[in-house]
């Protein structure tokens, strides 16, 4: 039995799946509603919706972001604390590329987050059609992940009028963009949330618990907060800034 969980943005997404991939339940519960306050139960309710407990769960998946600081702190360290006590593995997957996974075949998907006003989290990936392979593959993985401007992101949709954005971005962003001249053919309806039902389904779960990997899955900040920027408050000499982001 497979938990899996996003909580890069203000909705959650968790689902429950078989160990070879088949779908139980899946489950989005957006605001007003604190993904601190509703995880647990939420994990506990989908658990016995379906007629099992914890002790069913045999693999956690969890979203990497990048996306909401306080989200990724919430979801990772829930899903890392249970496989813990469990002693069951888990694997981390980038919440842009579970949002490419709903995505149009063979066409190039800017995924794009909210960093913070005026800024975008963006991944640019391309879903190639499932042969023979019965899921897609993703082109892109060899380009990071990076933060971009409103400004950055319009030129970049401009000069590829054949791509497609989406992502949880849409909903603030989109009207911006257009007033920059992005054409509204660029933007697709949805998602606006990274599924975890995708994120399961591009997750490879050892075999076996590791607590060394466990302690190592971090998530994929890309920028630092606002507090570590703020030059009121320099980083402590001999700490190197930012130590924590990934490394691409």
């Amino acid at each position: 039995m497979i938990l899996s969980l996003d909580c890069s943005t203000l909705t959650l997404s968790l689902a429950l799946l078989r160990a070879d991939g088949t779908l139980l339940e899946h489950r989005l519960v957006g605001p007003p509603q604190r993904q601190s306050e509703i995880l647990p139960g939420e994990i506990e309710a989908i658990l016995k919706a379906q007629g099992h407990t914890l002790q069913d769960v045999t693999g956690f998946v969890v979203g990497l972001g990048p996306g909401s600081f306080t989200g990724l702190r919430i979801g990772l360290a829930t899903a890392k604390g249970l496989a813990y006590a469990l002693k069951v593995p888990i694997a981390g997957v980038s919440s842009l590329a579970a949002l490419a996974l709903e995505g149009p075949f063979d066409t190039e998907l800017f995924c794009c987050a909210v960093v913070k006003k005026g800024e975008l989290y963006v991944g640019r990936y391309t879903r190639s059609a499932p042969h023979p392979d019965p899921l897609p593959a993703l082109q892109g993985e060899g380009v990071p992940e990076i933060s971009m401007t409103l400004a950055q992101v319009a030129e970049a949709l401009k000069a590829s009028p054949n791509a497609r954005m989406i992502g949880p971005a849409l909903t603030d962003w989109r009207a911006p963009l257009e007033a920059l001249g992005v054409p509204a053919a660029s933007f697709l309806p949805g998602p606006l949330v990274p599924s975890a039902v995708c994120l399961a389904r591009l997750a490879t779960i050892p075999t076996t618990f590791s607590a060394e990997a466990l302690y190592a899955l971090e998530p994929h900040y890309i920028r630092g907060s606002g507090a570590e920027e703020n030059p009121k408050f320099p980083p402590l000499p001999g700490v190197e800034p930012k130590a924590r982001l990934k490394e691409d």
